[in-house]
Order: C-alpha cells, then structure tokens, then sequence
C-alpha cells in the first residue's frame, strides 16, 4: 500500500461524511461524533501499530483499516436513527458491502484488500471470528483495540454531560436505573465479556463496556487505558449497589497484570 492510496481513501472518506451532513442539529451531532470517531481511532491505530513495530506499507494499511472501519454507520443512522445493530442492521456488514460495491480498494494488492474487508466487516464481532489467522488477524486485532480505546472516550465524555445534554442514541436506548445485574456483575469477576444481550439497565450497559478490557491485545492498549483513567472515569458513574467495587476492582487487576507483563498475547478469549 501507498502513500498515495492512503491519501485517496483519506479523501473518500471526507467527502463522504460530508455527503449525510444536515441542517437538522440533532443528526448533524451524531455525524459529526462518527467522523471524529473515525479520526481519533486512526491515532489510536498509529500508536498501537508503532509500538508493535509497524511501519511504512504496514502502518499504512492499519490507517485504512481504522479510516474505513466505521463507514456503515453514516448511512445506519441516516435510515434508522440508531446506533444500535440489533435493532438496525450491522453496520460493520453494511460498511464492507459499502466498500465493495464502489470498488474502493481496487488499487490495493489482493491480500491488503483482503485485510481491510475482513477488518471492517469484523470489527465489532463480540469475539473474534473463528478461520481469521495471520496478517488478516494482526491488524484486525489493532483496529478492535484502536476502535475500543476511542469508543471509551465517547461514552466517557457523553456520561460526564449533564442528563439533559446526554445523547440516548449513544446510550442505545438503555434505561438509566441504579441496577446492575447480578448477571452481568458475575461476568465482569469471572473475567468474561458480557453479551449485549445480558444488558438490562445504562449501568449494565456500562459494565459491559468496562469487561471490554478483556477483549484487547496489546500491552500499548493498556498503557493507554491507564494513562486516561477510563476505568475509574466510568465507575464513578455507576451506582454504588452491592457487587460493582468488586467488578472494578477485578478490571484494575486485570490492567495491572498485563501492562507488568508487556506481553500482546491477544484477548482473553477468541472465536
């Protein structure tokens, strides 16, 4: 891959954001969330992929990845005003179908397509599918990891708004009630992640964010979680009701031992 395919995909991707860009403030304000999203999860994907060594074509093709990776979301919420896949479509299909049928890639060698379809179709899979080995892995491990710590961010800064001025779209409809789910808490300590399914309340919703942590695979990821206090930022958002301290406490550990391990051994679990 190229500087100047990079460059192209850059200038796709702009133009293309600017394509649902609307009067309508409300739906200007989630446009405008996803694309700076998008910007944010390619720093993210720098740092990552340079600390594990990445550079020229490699870094290149991680940027892609993390360009692209979001782009059924544009058009998920232009038809559905929602966020939320079960009750949509799979924004992450919707994004390669979006790649393919404008030939985006056409210019990148076989294998680099195949890396970057296979990145943003499974990006947001709840675990990794299973058939996905090598290169195609790699850097699909990076933009899950890279999507994540941006993802933290988004609903960290929408938590800390004022009740009024927070979006339940980014909330996904989820019902702000001071109940965690012994389900859910029982997840979080066993060091699982938690289905979305299992969610009832916002808070469930929240602690299922937080079990993301067993899901990255880079000791990079987790210097950076660290660094921005993500884990701490949403705790102190949930209620303090029987089990949650015990389920961050758990998260903290888990930090803890794999940033001293300076291991990127992958996630917890796989497909």
């Amino acid at each position: 891959m190229t500087e100047d395919n990079l460059i192209q995909i850059r200038a796709w991707f702009a133009e293309y954001c600017s394509s649902f860009y609307t009067d309508n403030e409300d739906d200007q304000r989630h446009f405008i969330l996803k694309e700076e999203h998008t910007h944010n999860v390619c720093a993210n994907i720098i740092r990552v992929a340079a600390e594990e060594g990445l550079a020229d074509e490699r870094l290149l093709l991680a940027e892609a990845t993390a360009i692209l990776h979001d782009v059924g979301r544009f058009e998920q919420y232009h038809q559905f005003r929602t966020f939320r896949d079960s009750v949509s479509v799979d924004h992450a299909a919707l994004g390669a179908e979006i790649i393919r049928e404008i030939d985006l890639l056409a210019d990148l060698f076989p294998e680099e397509r195949d890396v970057v379809n296979h990145a943003v179709e499974s990006h947001n899979a709840f675990l990794i599918p299973e058939g996905i080995v090598g290169e195609q892995l790699f850097f699909l491990r990076l933009l899950r990891d890279a999507d994540k710590l941006d993802i933290w961010r988004v609903f960290i800064e929408n938590y800390e708004l004022p009740v009024e001025k927070r979006s339940e779209v980014v909330e996904l409809g989820f019902p702000n009630q001071p109940y965690c789910s012994p389900e859910v808490l029982e997840k979080v300590v066993r060091r699982e992640l938690v289905p979305l399914s299992s969610a009832q309340t916002l808070s469930d919703f929240k602690l299922l964010q937080l079990a993301w942590v067993y899901d990255l695979s880079f000791t990079e990821s987790f210097r950076i979680v660290a660094e921005k206090d993500f884990v701490r930022r949403i705790a102190a958002t949930l209620p303090d009701v029987e089990g949650v301290q015990a389920a961050v406490n758990t998260i903290l550990s888990f930090i803890d031992e794999r940033v001293a391990a300076e291991v990127s051994s992958g996630p917890v679990f796989s497909g």
